[in-house]
């Protein structure tokens, strides 16, 4: 009798559970309906992503970001999100670490938190079509959901003048790159032309992987603007602005500056390993003791507060070093 009670309550609790979860389902569906499909709502805008058609809010108040670049993306428009994923770990870049005071940390890009998402919530969530496509269904039941959906042809630039659209800053987007531009514009004055037969290389270790990025990556950009000219290997155009090397080619990585990076502590030892290596010590940069370490998160940053840092790096190294 007892085995019998049991089992009674248990098919009991079962059927409320799904009750409920259906009941749930039934609302969220619609809420999810309402995010993606076209709406006559003067509050809120269509605007095209990676997933669709959403209807975003035309001033949104509480925006989770799901990246570092998006988050970095958004403060430099104006808009401080309520929460954020990190890139690599929990820790933000340095060139953040004054900017994001009372914002709550979700996790990182490949794994935020849904349930710490939905505590904050948002009136739109800020993401990218890989990694976040899979847990996309989840999102759009929280807030209107808009995924960039980045090309191996498009660059960090893209990725802001989406997010610009998205949050409806055009203008401070606008304000944003004449800032960047007078940077550059001063950086080239103060170095005039003492690098014009000069290369720059920049080389770093990836999870056991050693390469560069190329002209069309966020550093081979910001070199470009400068007019710094990059070693034959990396002044070329490549998907994503990366390519791979061995170690055997480590020469090819060659220039009179030479700016090193690594992305986890193994790299860090494999990079220490190559420094000790003769090929590197016959190097140009190394000769000539141009070799400079630079911070990991910021040379990738992929956004206007990185690309203050590099310029900063690229005033402290190639025109306040001795």
């Amino acid at each position: 009798m007892s085995n019998w009670r049991w089992l009674m309550q248990w098919c009991f609790l079962v059927i409320i559970t799904v009750l409920i979860t259906v009941s749930c389902g039934n609302n969220q569906a619609q809420q999810t309906a309402s995010f993606d499909a076209k709406s006559s709502d003067s509050s809120c805008r269509i605007i095209q992503h990676a997933m669709g058609e959403i209807c975003v809010p035309n001033n949104p108040q509480r925006v989770v970001t799901l990246s570092t670049e998006n988050l970095s993306n958004a403060i430099v428009l104006g808009i401080k999100p309520v929460g954020s994923a990190t890139s690599f770990d929990t820790t933000l870049p340095s060139y953040l670490q004054d900017k994001t005071e009372g914002i709550t940390t979700i996790g990182t890009d490949e794994q935020p938190s849904i349930e710490a998402i939905a505590l904050l919530k948002p009136d739109l969530i800020l993401g990218l079509k890989n990694p976040h496509e899979a847990i996309y269904p989840l999102l759009s039941k929280i807030a209107p959901t808009a995924l960039y959906d980045w090309q191996s042809d498009e660059t960090w630039r893209d990725q802001f003048s989406f997010v610009a659209e998205v949050l409806g800053r055009r203008e401070a987007a606008q304000q944003a790159w004449n800032r960047y531009y007078q940077r550059i514009e001063d950086l080239k004055l103060a170095l005039g032309n003492n690098y014009q037969n000069k290369t720059i290389s920049f080389v770093y270790y990836y999870f056991g992987r050693l390469g560069s990025d190329t002209t069309n990556s966020f550093v081979g950009s910001i070199l470009n603007d400068v007019g710094l000219k990059r070693p034959p290997s990396q002044e070329v155009v490549a998907p994503y602005g990366s390519i791979e090397y061995s170690e055997e080619e480590l020469e090819q990585l060659d220039g009179d500056f030479l700016f090193l990076t690594a992305f986890s502590d193994n790299d860090e030892e494999s990079l220490k390993r190559l420094l000790q290596k003769p090929l590197f010590k016959q190097l140009k940069a190394v000769q000539q003791n141009h070799v400079y370490f630079v911070d990991k998160l910021t040379w990738v940053g992929w956004n206007l507060f990185a690309a203050d840092a590099v310029i900063d790096d690229l005033f402290k190294y190639l025109v306040n070093t001795p």
